[in-house]
């Protein structure tokens, strides 16, 4: 078989899809360059993410959110078909590419610590950043994660809430999260490779002014990605969205479990959004559910397989190549 990629720089209501659609392509390439030298489909999924990361516009790595306290703090994690191996970052400030970090941390799932010690699955804050450090990841000045453009929203915001709050407004809070949710950069990538094999990574810097130390969906298990593979099928899926009510479904582990049972992979794809994230009895009834996903399955009987993703909000910007394409396909919706 080829083998496939497919991205989405995440969920928005009111953002210029148009201007992720060249770095879309560009990490397709990247991934599909790695695929068809005989890489794998984790090495495809970190690379096709480190590109969204350091373009600047998207909420992860370079570019992302700033939180209450004007800094960047980033979540990531991936996770490995073949061998359920998943490995996360969270609330790293001087790492360039968190989602490296989250490769690494997975890989180490191989194998034991001396003395049998279990090896860490997610890794936080300064733990996390000198790991990174010792694993040779490129390490930079917390300042130089932030763009103009993120403090530009940072500065804006935050002056919003200063006013809501000097007019003792009581539902200002609410009005400045709504406000600030309207565009959820987070970025994600699902991959199969020539030997069947499935990926799925997440990054993110999560909720603009978000209260630091605050953990996303990107660095939890079962909710940012999950990848399985059986004899059947391979599936993966990459989530994005108001983080909170993502860990409170699983909804990443959710969507993957579903699709292994169903006859019609978009049926079961709307169906699981419907009732276990929009009428889920863990999330608030009357708010606004801001969620997309994107996933993929692959049948190695007959060598076909299916791309397909689902969102709450009005854009989602998706992109997917495989190795026998020569450009890759981007959906603005």
């Amino acid at each position: 078989m080829s083998g496939f990629i497919a991205v989405h720089t995440g969920a928005g209501n009111c953002v210029d899809e148009t201007k992720y659609q060249r770095v879309i392509k560009e990490a397709c390439v990247r991934a599909t360059d790695i695929l068809k030298n005989g890489g794998s489909a984790m090495d495809a999924c970190e690379a096709a993410i480190m590109r969204l990361e350091n373009c600047g516009n998207t909420n992860a790595g370079f570019g992302s959110n700033l939180c209450w306290d004007g800094y960047v703090q980033c979540d990531a994690s991936i996770m490995n078909g073949n061998n359920l191996h998943f490995g996360a970052c969270t609330n790293v400030t001087t790492v360039k590419n968190p989602i490296q970090l989250a490769r690494l941390i997975c890989d180490g799932q191989e194998r034991m610590l001396s003395m049998e010690r279990i090896p860490p699955m997610v890794m936080a804050g300064q733990g996390a950043e000198r790991y990174a450090e010792e694993m040779g990841c490129a390490m930079i000045e917390p300042s130089a994660l932030i763009s103009s453009k993120a403090k530009f929203s940072y500065n804006h915001y935050k002056s919003k809430v200063a006013k809501l709050t000097k007019s003792s407004s009581p539902n200002a809070e609410g009005a400045v999260t709504s406000d600030t949710g309207s565009a959820l950069d987070t970025v994600g990538a699902v991959c199969v490779d020539s030997t069947g094999n499935s990926a799925a990574g997440c990054s993110s810097g999560g909720l603009l002014l978000k209260v630091p130390g605050r953990v996303g969906q990107a660095a939890t298990y079962g909710a940012g990605c999950w990848a399985t593979d059986t004899d059947a099928a391979s599936v993966a899926t990459c989530t994005t969205g108001n983080g909170e009510y993502l860990m409170k479904t699983f909804l990443a582990k959710e969507i993957c479990t579903d699709l292994f049972t169903t006859e019609c992979a978009v049926t079961s794809l709307h169906k699981t959004f419907k009732t276990k994230f929009l009428e889920s009895p863990f999330l608030p009834a009357h708010q606004d559910l801001y969620g997309g996903a994107l996933s993929i399955i692959y049948y190695p009987k007959n060598g076909g397989g299916e791309v397909l993703w689902s969102h709450t909000t009005k854009s989602f910007c998706v992109g997917y190549m495989s190795t026998q394409q020569k450009m890759p396909k981007v959906c603005v919706n």
